[in-house]
C-alpha cells in the first residue's frame, strides 16, 4: 500500500510540473510568435532574407520560407510567388505552420494615382480586390462595356455570388492600426519619395489601358494596382491575423512614369526600418 501511495504521489507531482512547463511553453511561443514578410518574385524577397540573422530555408510546392531573426525576433520571409491564388496558399500554409503574430505582403506595383510617382510607396490603409466582377447582361452581338461591370464580394454569401444584391458591393480589407502606425513612424527615414496611406487593388491582371486604370482609381479609390495583397488580406481576414500591405511604386502610366526594377529593393529596405520598429513595440 505504501508503494502505491508513493506512486500516486508521484504521478500527481509529474502532472503538476507538466502543467507548469506547458504553461511556460505556451506564454513563451506566444511571445515570440514569427513575423510574416511576403514577396512575390526573387527580386521582392531575396534581398529582404539577406537581412535576417541565422536564416534557414525550407520549402513546399513553389514557396519558400526564409526562417531568421531581426534584432532577436523571429521573421520569416516568404517567396509566394506570383498571383492570388499562389498568394492565397502561401499565406494559408505560412499560418498553419507558423502561427505567425503579423503578415506584411510587399513588393512593386503600377500607379492608378496621377499624383504619385516611380520610388513612392503607399501603405494599404485597405487593400481590395479589382477582378472579382459581375457583367452587365447582354446578348449575343450585343457587345461589351467593361464601365457597367459591378464589383463581386464573394465573402457576402455562403450562396451563389453572382445572384445575391448584397454581394455587389466592394469588400476592402483595412490594414492593421499597430502596423500602421510603426509603418508612418519610420516614413521620414525614407528619402527615395514619398510615403502615403492608400488602397492597394490586386487581381490576375495587368492593366495597361489608362482609361481602365483611370476608371479603377475613381470608383475604388485605388493608388495602385498589383497581383497578391488581397488575396494575403483575404486570408490573413479569415484567421484573423494583422496585415498590412506595402507597395512601391515601380512605374505610372497615368503620369509616364517609366519602369525602375530598383524599386523593389528600395521597398525592402523601407519595410525592413517598418519590421525593426514594428518588433521594438512588441518588446
Amino acid at each position: 500500500m505504501k508503494l502505491v501511495g508513493v506512486i500516486v504521489c508521484m504521478l500527481f507531482l509529474a502532472t503538476i510540473v507538466s502543467g507548469c512547463n506547458s504553461t511556460t511553453n505556451s506564454t513563451a511561443d506566444t511571445e515570440q510568435r514569427p513575423i510574416i514578410v511576403q514577396g512575390p518574385m526573387p527580386i521582392e524577397a531575396e534581398k529582404f532574407a539577406e537581412k535576417l540573422s541565422d536564416a534557414e530555408v525550407e520549402e513546399s510546392g513553389n514557396f519558400v520560407f526564409y526562417k531568421g531573426t531581426i534584432d532577436d525576433y523571429p521573421v520569416i520571409v516568404t517567396k509566394t510567388s506570383k498571383g492570388m491564388e499562389n498568394t492565397a496558399a502561401a499565406t494559408a500554409l505560412a499560418i498553419e505552420k507558423y502561427n505567425p503574430i503579423a503578415i506584411i505582403n510587399q513588393g512593386t506595383s503600377g500607379g492608378h494615382d496621377p499624383n504619385l510617382h516611380v520610388f513612392d510607396i503607399v501603405l494599404g490603409k485597405r487593400t481590395v480586390n479589382i477582378g472579382s466582377m459581375k457583367t452587365e447582361s447582354a446578348e449575343e452581338n450585343e457587345g461589351m462595356d467593361p464601365s457597367l461591370w459591378k464589383p463581386m464580394d464573394l465573402m457576402a454569401s455562403e450562396g451563389s455570388a453572382g445572384e445575391d444584391p448584397d454581394a455587389e458591393k466592394i469588400r476592402y480589407f483595412d490594414g492593421d492600426d499597430e502596423l500602421l502606425e510603426a509603418a508612418n513612424a519610420v516614413k521620414d527615414q525614407y528619402e527615395l519619395g514619398k510615403v502615403v496611406e492608400g488602397t492597394i487593388g490586386s487581381a490576375d491582371l495587368w492593366n495597361n489601358e489608362v482609361d481602365r486604370i483611370n476608371w479603377f482609381h475613381e470608383k475604388y479609390g485605388t493608388s495602385v494596382e498589383e497581383m497578391e495583397g488581397a488575396a494575403a488580406a483575404q486570408i490573413s481576414d479569415s484567421y484573423n491575423v494583422p496585415f498590412l500591405g506595402i507597395r512601391i511604386l515601380s512605374n505610372n502610366k497615368t503620369n509616364n512614369g517609366q519602369y525602375n526594377p530598383d524599386t523593389a529593393s528600395a521597398n525592402q529596405d523601407y519595410v525592413h526600418l517598418v519590421l525593426k520598429e514594428y518588433i521594438s513595440n512588441l518588446k
